[in-house]
């Protein structure tokens, strides 16, 4: 299969691009490690598959409206800060 019979495919029934479905899942694996770890937001970029915490930053707040810092301190308390 070409890589962009793939993508067309891909996007009939997910209903997005290969591209975007990574970065969600990456975000929503940062979302995991953010409220159940004591990891910096640095090594959570890195597990996740960002590389730095900028990058991880980045796509973060696009994808949930707000910072991995924020959203910690949200869903843990002042005591996850």
């Amino acid at each position: 299969m070409s890589p962009r019979t793939f993508a067309r495919r891909f996007q009939q029934e997910t209903g997005t691009t290969p591209y975007r479905w990574i970065l969600r899942q990456r975000v929503l694996l940062a979302q995991r490690l953010l409220e159940g770890t004591d990891e910096t937001v640095d090594a959570v970029a890195g597990r996740t598959g960002f590389g730095n915490a900028a990058a991880l930053r980045h796509h973060f707040v696009r994808a949930v409206g707000t910072t991995p810092h924020a959203y910690r301190r949200a869903f843990r308390g002042p005591e996850a800060a």
